[in-house]
């Protein structure tokens, strides 16, 4: 990939995150660029190749960023919870899947189905790592919806408070992680 169609993409991903599919134009991201719209569709034919392409991207990075830190931590539930926190503390505060998965409905069909295969990519990961199906549903439910309310009101507290009573709750899955450390 490019270093333009790469900062394309960063473009795009910060506005979808602050105002979803319909947060953003060509215009715009070129704008924030430095180049000319042109270079954009050059790049990304169409709005939906770019915003599927950006959360196909995330969708990688998400994966890689869990992989990584389930090296370090055994509890996978910790992991997940730590991840998504740290999304609330970034500069833009929320997951593009997340702003993007509460309009799944209007959204064109290519950008969906990655906003779909996200969310199954981190359900899927989570009983990988030893949940029963209906926990790692509760967990990712509990972390985007804690992010999404805590960024309405604007107050991480928020995050911490719904996302602590849910570990507090839940015990790690340590045979999964064990495996994990024996490769």
């Amino acid at each position: 990939m490019s270093d333009v169609a790469a900062a394309i993409m960063d473009a795009a991903e910060r506005r979808m995150r602050r105002g979803g599919f319909n947060g953003f134009s060509f215009r715009e991201i070129a704008a924030d660029v430095g180049v000319k719209s042109s270079s954009v569709h050059y790049h990304f034919p169409t709005k939906e190749d770019l915003a599927a392409a950006v959360i196909k991207r995330y969708t990688a990075e998400t994966a890689e960023l869990i992989e990584r830190e389930l090296g370090k931590e055994s509890n996978p539930i910790k992991v997940w919870v730590k991840a998504f926190r740290g999304t609330l503390h970034s500069q833009d505060r929320m997951c593009p899947c997340a702003v993007l998965g509460a309009s799944s409905q209007d959204l064109p069909p290519e950008v969906a189905a990655e906003v779909k295969r996200f969310f199954k990519m981190c359900h899927d990961k989570l009983v990988e790592e030893g949940l029963p199906p209906d926990e790692a549903s509760q967990l990712l439910s509990t972390i985007t919806g804690a992010l999404v309310v805590a960024n309405a009101v604007n107050d991480f507290s928020v995050y911490d408070n719904a996302t602590r009573e849910f570990t507090k709750s839940k015990k790690p899955a340590p045979m999964k992680a064990a495996a994990r450390r024996l490769k």
